[in-house]
């Protein structure tokens, strides 16, 4: 079902007693606490999927993004500028904190 976030984290957590240390299902399961609302247990996923896969454009995206929910607007425009550096014609990853980067 759609937009089950709930029924997808339970997924998620199962796969990750399997594969702890999977960057998809770490980025993935950050996401979906993201949009759960649970901003600050999302850092905890991001951070760890960041230590195996670094400069990641998605996580660093997710994770600049829930910064800028949380009012840390340094730390939101540090991950989302490296974002758009990763990634300059993702129109996704050129929005920053301010609102709109003009897209390269």
């Amino acid at each position: 079902m759609l937009g089950d976030y709930p029924g997808a984290f339970k997924d998620l957590d199962k796969t990750n007693v399997f594969e702890p240390n999977n960057v998809f299902t770490l980025k993935t399961r950050g996401e979906v606490k993201k949009m759960l609302g649970d901003y600050q247990r999302t850092f905890k996923d991001l951070d760890k999927a960041d230590v195996f896969k670094p400069n990641n454009a998605f996580i660093l995206n997710t994770r600049g993004h829930v910064k800028k929910m949380l009012h840390d607007y340094l730390g939101a425009f540090e991950d989302l500028d490296k974002t758009d550096v990763l990634d300059p014609n993702n129109i996704h990853f050129a929005n920053l904190c301010s609102g709109q980067k003009e897209v390269k």
